[in-house]
């Protein structure tokens, strides 16, 4: 049996590596506790990162781990997507059965899978291109954390330097949101393959700023451990010289050690290690050696049934022909009736041997038999193959058919990245094929939309642009209107993602392109009516939303319906009619339901956090906010409606002083990799706790990126008044009125009139800065109060929030703190005070300012707003107030860890615990531990039993 022979070369015993094997376990523990969620192990080709990672993965198996193996192959680059989530889905169902595994997951999830394995049956005929690949993502997501709940799990993904980019995307996806404890990812790569602009290197970088992913790298073996090594394989303890000679030639790489031993250490070594890798390969039989040259062809494994079809070989020559190459440990059995090279350096030297005769000649051997029988390779592969042989084998007419076919796929397993170099394959043979159009069924054009579209679910919003300029170039837009005019808006909607200000006139075309009151219209006049009402052109947005939704409505689209009532709604929010605009969203979410449309659902959901916020019904924001996320993942719209109903929600949090929790909600939030646009709307947030609290540095850092501070165009009325604002705002923490009045006098005349909320916020900064500059520039800050008291004439009181910041505003200080107080705004709520504080003292009531300090100072202590904190003790120290201690927690736990641990002391569990406080599994954990370490013991119980001695829960 081949089964049953073993190399000669590799070592019995494994040396060395007991340092980093220390280190998985170690992360291992930690992810038991929810600490740890991966761990990057990098080093050069042949240093021996598999064998360490199968020690690991052997013993945690014993100790009762559940294993998954995922691999990646070269062949990743050409469109085989998901190849290691493939690999690893494949085992559990193998080894659980389809039944158990689907019991698993969600309702509907099984179409999902069903893309990576076609043992869930029927995938999903889902049409939102955007939403697919998110919604497969969470499911993955969600198998592995329920996998956790009964025993901890290990995926062990190799060589993700070969990573497609969807693989890549959903690596980063897990590893910046499994929140339930017990996973561990363990992926392995070639640093020395990593040049400057290799697609793995961003992927890295990122993901070494998030919390719980370790990085190991596994250096050469010492000349001990070489030493040892060859011991192992030569059955005896070598000679010193031997050593020293092997050692020298090796660089203490075990991969070559065991070239060199395997060509004899007394021999004269090969000039290159390249010839080191082939001398085991040209010792064998010349049949060995073709059929390797056949199978390297194939790529690192090879099913036998495939290399005796190409081979021309019977199963009895095949085996008799491999046998040698088994035993001499360059080949390997792998499950599945497949060969596997045992490294794939030793792949990478045969296959470069190959003459380009020979090269093409077996590609093209491949991709005939594949065609024949497209059993030969696993489920799901037998396209992207083919794409990759057929263009081996230099044929045009079929290399491009098969990389249209594999595009298709591609789509169809949501991975649109791996889609865009297979369409760029089809546009690159496009002239090389006379009747290409006929061959594929679709014109060059229809290849650049697919490819625009694959770009913008993609997030490639550059290439994206590239190829919808290019369509847009071949199209007469008097033959085909409509179709030019959807591409237009495509060209639009990529630019605002890129921030961009110049689409209204584009769309304002592709309105003109279709007059007549068909369904192409509706489909410009909802993106168009959006726009003009985010610009603040409300009138125009609302007479064409009112036109659309009428054409809607007697077309019977009821999901363009809803979209153009939800437009309608954002042209009521502007306005500062809130009321309305809960009502009109609650409309248009009510016809997404019955639609079962999950764009309209979770926009509609997002639109009315905010409204409620904006209303000062917090709690049902916060609860909404949550349902919203549920229906994100459920329709697969976590990283578009999604993130718009977590800003919205972290939005909520900053306003209620739960900063913590808002910055928690911001960085799970960014961990999804938004667009500029919804980036910067994050990052927006995180300014704001930064700058209530002092942070300078983090204030600074977030608003050159977002562009305030360099008054970076905006065309969103919203975007203009936050960013006037907080460039303000930035302006006043540095402790500069006078560069704040100057960006209030710069902005106010170019600004255009504001949401009512959004315009009393920033309408009552500016009284503070008319009051701080009043002294040194009265003409200057007179003249602005002026511009402000214009702009208030014209604003409406939309709801109990703007009607606080009126009375700020007013400076009806003690009328605007009883306002925040109702509204359970603190950092609002201290201000006025503060500033109701200041006109007391300057009348001379000095017991009236000490009694506001007196209620203003433990709100901001609890918040640690630093600037705020330093105003109160200052003013306090001028009106002889009493100096108040800190009434936060003991130096022993922070505030937040106070939290966690009185309801763990009610015997809470973290998921409970992550629901009341809004934050995720994975941060309770940590917090968990942290505590246990704290407090100097190991269990909730002891935890608990602690802060009660100690009297923590008391505070």
């Amino acid at each position: 049996m081949l089964e049953d022979m073993l190399g000669r070369s590799v070592s019995p015993v494994f040396v060395g590596r007991a340092e980093e094997l220390a280190s998985l376990f170690q992360a291992l523990d930690e992810a038991r506790r929810g600490a740890a969620t991966a761990v990057l192990l990098g080093g050069e080709a042949g240093v021996g990162k598999t064998r360490l990672v199968q020690r690991f993965a052997e013993q945690a198996a014993h100790d009762g781990t559940l294993v998954l193996y995922g691999g990646c192959v070269e062949l990743s680059a050409e469109g085989l997507a998901y190849a290691p989530f493939t690999a690893a889905l494949r085992q559990l169902v193998r080894e659980h059965g389809r039944a158990k595994v689907s019991a698993l997951l969600p309702e509907g999830a099984e179409r999902d899978l069903a893309r990576l394995l076609p043992e869930f049956g029927e995938p999903s005929g889902d049409g939102e291109t955007d939403s697919g690949r998110a919604r497969l993502f969470e499911q993955i997501l969600t198998l592995l954390e329920r996998l956790a709940e009964s025993r901890p799990v290990v995926l062990l993904i190799e060589d993700i330097h070969w990573a497609d980019r969807s693989s890549r995307d959903l690596i980063a996806f897990l590893c910046r949101n499994l929140s339930a404890p017990q996973v561990l990812i363990v992926m392995t790569y070639r640093s020395d393959d990593l040049h400057r602009q290799h697609p793995l290197r961003p992927v890295l970088a990122e993901l070494g700023r998030v919390g719980g992913v370790l990085r190991l790298d596994l250096p050469r073996l010492s000349k001990d451990e070489v030493a040892q090594q060859m011991a192992g394989i030569l059955g005896r303890s070598p000679a010193y010289h031997k050593v020293e000679k092997v050692y020298d030639r090796s660089e203490g790489i075990p991969l070559f050690v065991e070239a060199l031993l395997d060509c004899g250490v007394d021999s004269a070594f090969p000039s290159s290690m390249q010839d080191l890798i082939l001398g085991a390969v040209e010792r064998l039989p010349e049949e060995t050696q073709r059929v390797l040259r056949i199978a390297a062809a194939g790529g690192i494994r090879v099913g036998h049934a495939l290399l005796a079809a190409v081979s021309g070989l019977s199963d009895v020559e095949l085996e008799s022909a491999l046998r040698p190459a088994i035993a001499g440990n360059v080949l390997q059995i792998a499950d599945g009736r497949a060969y596997l090279f045992r490294h794939s350096l030793i792949r990478e030297a045969v296959h470069d041997e190959l003459l380009p005769g020979e090269h093409q000649r077996l590609h093209a051997r491949y991709a005939e038999e594949i065609s024949r029988d497209r059993s030969l390779v696993p489920p799901g592969r037998a396209k992207v193959e083919l794409a990759h042989h057929w263009y081996g084998a230099r044929d045009d007419e079929w290399a491009l058919i098969s990389a249209w076919e594999a595009a298709r796929a591609s789509f169809h397993a949501f991975a649109y990245t791996e889609a865009i170099p297979l369409l760029e394959r089809v546009l690159m043979l496009w002239d090389r094929v006379p009747d290409a159009a006929e061959r594929i069924g679709a014109d060059h054009t229809a290849v650049l939309e697919k490819a625009s579209g694959a770009a913008r679910a993609s997030g490639d919003l550059d290439r994206g642009l590239k190829f919808v300029k290019a369509a847009l170039a071949e199209l007469d837009e008097t033959r085909e209107p409509a179709r030019v005019a959807r591409l237009l808006v495509r060209w639009a909607q990529l630019k605002v993602y890129k921030e961009k200000t110049d689409v209204v006139e584009q769309l304002r075309h592709a309105l003109s392109l279709v007059p007549e009151p068909d369904l192409a219209r509706v489909e410009v006049i909802m993106p168009m009516s959006q726009h003009l009402m985010l610009r603040g052109d409300t009138k125009e947005g609302t007479a064409l939303a009112e036109e659309g939704l009428a054409l809607a409505r007697k077309l019977g689209d009821r999901c363009q319906e809803a979209e153009l009532l939800l437009n309608l709604a954002l042209g009521h929010s502007l306005a500062g009619d809130t009321e309305a605009t809960l009502a009109t969203n609650l409309r248009a979410l009510e016809i997404g339901r019955e639609e079962g449309s999950g764009r309209v659902i979770t926009r509609a959901i997002g639109n009315n956090v905010d409204t409620l916020n904006d209303l000062g019904r917090w709690q049902d924001a916060l609860e909404l906010g949550e349902e919203g996320w549920r229906q994100a993942k459920k329709y697969g719209r976590v990283r578009l409606s999604g993130l718009f109903t977590l800003n919205n929600v972290a939005e909520t949090l900053e306003a209620i002083g739960r900063w913590d929790e808002a910055l928690e909600t911001v960085e799970r939030a960014l961990n999804l990799g938004p667009v500029p646009r919804n980036r910067h709307n994050l990052l927006r947030i995180r300014a704001d706790v930064a700058m209530g609290r002092g942070e300078v540095d983090v204030v600074e850092t977030t608003l050159r990126e977002t562009g305030v501070l360099s008054d970076r165009p905006e065309d969103f009325v919203q975007d203009i008044t936050n960013g006037m604002r907080q460039h303000i705002g930035w302006h006043m923490l540095r402790g500069e009125p006078d560069a704040a009045l100057a960006v209030a006098e710069r902005t106010l005349a170019r600004a255009q009139s504001p949401k009512a909320m959004l315009g009393w916020r920033l309408l009552a900064l500016l009284t503070v800065v008319c009051d701080a500059t009043e002294e040194a520039e009265p003409a200057r800050a007179r003249a602005i109060r002026e511009q402000a008291a214009e702009i208030a004439a014209g604003l409406v009181v939309s709801g109990p929030v703007a009607e606080a910041y009126r009375l700020s505003y007013s400076r009806d200080f003690d009328a605007a703190a009883a306002a925040w107080e109702r509204l359970n705004r603190p950092h609002n709520q201290a201000k006025a005070l503060l500033r109701a504080a200041k006109i007391a003292a300057r009348s001379g009531d000095r017991e009236g300012a000490a009694s506001r300090l007196a209620l203003a100072r433990p709100l901001a202590a609890e918040l640690r707003a630093a600037p705020l904190l330093e105003e109160i003790d200052v003013l306090g120290r001028r009106v002889g107030a009493p100096q108040q201690p800190d009434q936060a927690a003991p130096e022993l736990l922070t505030p937040r860890e106070l939290e966690v641990l009185r309801l763990v002391a009610l015997g809470r569990t973290n998921r409970d615990i992550a629901k009341e406080l809004f934050i995720s599994a994975k941060t309770v954990s940590v917090h968990v531990s942290n505590i246990l370490g704290k407090l100097g013991v190991t269990t909730r119980g002891e935890a608990a039993a602690a802060a009660h001695r100690l009297s923590l829960l008391s505070l």
